[in-house]
């Protein structure tokens, strides 16, 4: 039989379910409506804070194009410590290392461009740091240490020319000439048209050129 209540004993069994089950309801209804709250809250933090590291990267290059360094490294260190994070602090290890090598500093240069290979998500980033330390390495007479970061570049990474080109001026430092003729000749080839320095490139290649001929005469 289908059981049949009143208007007033639907409202005492609604009574009673409430008071049974009203205290984790509304602990429910809490949590519910406060994890959404933190999590809007979260948002909004996560949405600052990278506004906030976007605006530091962005005066530390504006300082760093004009050459204000002393001033950018506060901007710098700021993101180093507070948005160490994001995907800004790769690119600002990568562009405050450029100004200090260019200011002769290029012992603190290293450990930036050590992170920016290590932490960044992008490949490319990656790359650009690991490069610009093998560089820097052969500089100091490295050339093991500058090889060594090199040979765990993956192939095909899009940086034929500027690999080449550091391969041949480290095939230079080896005594290896006719090598390094050979790299200078293959990153003139994979040199995109109205990217980097082609006729530095070919200077290298004259001058190697010169000195074999040279050396064939005698």
């Amino acid at each position: 039989m289908v059981e049949i209540y009143d208007s007033h004993e639907q409202s005492e069994r609604v009574k009673n379910w409430l008071r049974e089950n009203g205290s984790a309801m509304a602990m429910g209804l809490i949590l519910a409506f406060g994890g959404l709250y933190g999590f809007k809250q979260w948002q909004t933090w996560q949405i600052t804070k990278d506004q906030q590291a976007s605006a530091e990267y962005h005066l530390m290059i504006d300082l760093l194009t004009a050459g204000n360094l002393d001033a950018a490294v506060a901007n710098y260190e700021a993101l180093k410590s507070e948005h160490a994070k994001t995907a800004y602090m790769p690119m600002a290890e990568l562009h405050m290392a450029k100004a200090r090598i260019e200011a002769g500093q290029a012992d603190l240069a290293m450990p930036m461009l050590e992170r920016a290979m290590q932490q960044a998500e992008l490949e490319p980033i990656r790359i650009i740091a690991r490069e610009r330390l093998a560089r820097v390495r052969l500089d100091q007479g490295d050339v093991g240490g500058a090889l060594e970061l090199l040979e765990a570049v993956p192939e095909n990474s899009g940086f034929d020319a500027q690999l080449s080109e550091l391969r041949g001026d480290i095939a230079q430092q080896q005594g290896q000439p006719e090598l390094a003729l050979e790299h200078y000749q293959s990153a003139l080839e994979s040199l995109d048209e109205g990217v980097g320095d082609r006729a530095y490139l070919q200077m290298k290649i004259d001058q190697l050129q010169a000195g074999t001929d040279g050396a064939d005469e005698v």
